[in-house]
């Protein structure tokens, strides 16, 4: 039988995700400065000293739906999507289609996701938007990861720039991502998606 406190416990954690789900999708839809804490309390039907009790103010919440969307990203990068897992070109092909589907379903599915990461968080304040651009560097840092691995063995060009190579990676994806925001037809986002795997095999890997 279940303990009262455990119930509590997990009731509480449960209306936390409840409160930054509900700010994700406020925020992404009406902009961070025009929603109040009002609108994600009334959106919840619950009171102010609720809120207060999780979080301190809406720009402590921002930081807490940022983070919850940059896990969701990471647990798209798993142990079979580790840099260091592909062991063939074949591998690495496989590899590339997870994670591109992974990311398709994360960053482009759901158009809320990249309207607030690129549209809405960014202009909140200077801080935010460092964190923000941390993100992109340690997206170059893995792609750059990946491509050194296929280059120590063997199946990716020797002479590949990985680093460079990673922030043009970094760039073509963020280029599909506004183009989905402007063409967001299955079709469009799904050749768009293909050409930079094409790219992101044919154009390194070794001869």
């Amino acid at each position: 039988m279940t303990k009262p406190s455990s119930r509590i416990e997990r009731r509480k954690a449960e209306l936390r995700q409840e409160i930054i789900d509900t700010a994700f999708a406020l925020f992404a839809e009406k902009g961070y400065h025009a929603t109040g804490i009002a609108d994600i309390a009334h959106e919840l039907g619950i009171g102010h000293g609720t809120f207060y009790r999780y979080f301190t103010n809406k720009r402590d919440i921002i930081d807490h739906v940022i983070d919850d969307l940059a896990a969701r990203i990471i647990e798209s990068l798993g142990t079979e999507n580790a840099p260091d897992a592909a062991e063939s070109l074949e591998e690495y092909r496989a590899q590339v289609d997870r994670i591109g589907d992974s990311l398709n379903r994360l960053l482009l599915e759901d158009h809320r996701v990249p309207q607030l990461l690129l549209f809405q968080a960014t202009g909140i304040d200077a801080e935010l938007t460092a964190r923000l651009y941390g993100l992109l560097d340690t997206a170059d840092t893995l792609t750059a990861g990946y491509l050194e691995h296929g280059v120590e063995l063997g199946y990716l060009r020797a002479d590949l720039d990985p680093v460079n190579t990673a922030r043009a990676v970094t760039g073509m994806l963020l280029a599909a991502i506004i183009h989905g925001l402007r063409r967001p037809e299955a079709k469009a986002i799904d050749d768009l998606s293909q050409a930079i795997r094409r790219l992101l095999i044919d154009g390194v890997r070794k001869d």
